[in-house]
């Protein structure tokens, strides 16, 4: 990959952090953060994973103890229990210390998860994350853990992100692996939250005008309507700063012998006879531009950029085949952002809107397109040492590396808009905070 699609990592822990077996290994990342690895086959994954980058942090002070059947790993926060063979109940635990009740303040694997009958369907003590998307959710939904409980611990589970090679390129999980994270902060949220970013890397900082208000809505707009929207609300006094245009931007209405004009990189010129002059009218008047991309159909014949998408791929433009979205091959990925978006982006596309809603799955298990598109459209959009931004859908832990996240098409519903204030809020206890 291009130098500028990989992300800086120190993915390997300092081997003083380290206690290791045959085919067990424990890292303890802080004094309240602890990684517990079981591998079949006795070999450990110091790549970097999508959510843990960074695991050479300062060596905390914990000792261990050698009890026999068992060994114990203990900091100033919490004690590990391990009887060294594969995770059960019996065999693995965490307490926390610092005088949470002890009822509540220790872990066992795979113990049952505890009451869901707290707030909007989350657990009542973990005091919740963010999900994937809120598309067609009428109100609430059960949210995904996040790194703050009120029983003092929490657990991430990383034995099924995928992994990043040392050139930038991607790589799934070996089977028979299990990678934990064991966050033991009792009630210090805070410090819980300082241990997530320290492995899982920094939020960027936004461009600034970013944090200004945006424009949306799903509306067959044409420029001159455009323009005249963007007028009215100067005169009115209302500021923006980002303006997104949806679908409608390009062609809808294609031959079926194409599919759906779901997908699509050829502007309408029906409704935006000169795309150009359009953008550059909305830069002259302050706005940064969004345009919405649904890519999970590929590229077909009837697209303005399918010959050069073609040629790029060494194929023949002639025979018109579609040209498959494909996240996990190189070549596509490479030619993706040189040729359909960066064609856009000379017109004047300031970022992307990547509504992807087509499941995690691509053509090597583990590997999340949505994950893809995050993480490659953002350090694309950051080249040449500028802020990079997408606009996107949540991808799991160690999304908010790719700000800004959105919740997908919610239904509109009081009972939804109750839910959403909690949900943005539940989200910072992944980190996910933009």
């Amino acid at each position: 990959m291009k130098p500028e699609y990989r992300l800086p990592a120190r993915p390997v822990a300092h081997p003083d952090a380290v206690v290791v077996g045959d085919r067990w290994r424990i890292t303890v990342l802080t004094e309240g953060l602890v990684r517990v690895e079981w591998s079949d086959d006795g070999r450990f994954e110091d790549r970097p994973s999508t959510f843990a980058i960074h695991r050479e942090l300062p060596v905390p002070e914990y000792r261990v103890v050698d009890q026999g059947t068992h060994v114990e790993v203990e900091t100033a926060r919490f004690r590990l229990t391990y009887d060294q063979g594969p995770f059960t109940t019996s065999g693995l635990s965490l307490a926390v210390l610092g005088g949470i009740s002890s009822y509540h303040s220790v872990w066992r694997y795979g113990q049952d998860p505890g009451d869901m009958g707290g707030r909007f369907g989350q657990s009542k003590d973990n005091l919740g994350g963010t999900a994937r998307t809120l598309d067609d959710i009428d109100g609430a939904l059960p949210l995904e853990p996040g790194v703050v409980s009120r029983q003092g611990y929490a657990v991430l589970d990383d034995s099924s992100s995928f992994l990043f090679d040392d050139d930038g390129w991607v790589a799934p999980r070996e089977p028979g692996r299990q990678d934990l994270y064991l966050f033991a902060y009792g009630h210090d949220y805070a410090d819980a939250l300082r241990a997530f970013y320290a492995v899982s890397g920094p939020t960027p900082v936004l461009p600034r005008w970013a944090l200004g208000n945006w424009w949306s809505r799903y509306h067959r707009y044409t420029a001159e309507g455009y323009q005249a929207l963007i007028e009215r609300f100067r005169a009115e006094g209302l500021p923006f700063s980002v303006s997104v245009i949806d679908m409608d931007w390009h062609l809808v209405e294609i031959d079926p012998e194409h599919g759906s004009g779901w997908t699509g990189y050829t502007w309408n010129r029906e409704l935006f006879p000169d795309p150009a002059a359009f953008l550059t009218w909305l830069h002259e008047h302050g706005l940064r531009v969004t345009l919405n991309v649904h890519p999970a159909d590929g590229v077909r014949a009837h697209e303005d950029a399918y010959t050069e998408m073609a040629r790029a791929l060494g194929r023949d433009p002639e025979a018109g085949d579609p040209i498959a979205f494909d996240v996990t091959d190189r070549e596509f990925l490479a030619a993706y952002f040189d040729v359909l978006h960066r064609e856009l982006e000379r017109d004047g596309v300031d970022f992307w809107w990547i509504d992807w809603q087509s499941g995690p799955h691509s053509k090597i298990a583990g590997i999340d397109p949505l994950w893809m598109l995050n993480h490659f459209h953002f350090l694309d959009n950051a080249r040449d040492g500028r802020r990079g931004l997408t606009f996107s859908r949540y991808a799991g832990p160690g999304s908010h590396r790719y700000p800004v996240g959105f919740s997908g098409d919610t239904v509109i519903s009081w009972d939804s808009l109750a839910f959403q204030p909690y949900f943005t809020a539940t989200a910072s206890n992944v980190g996910y905070g933009w």
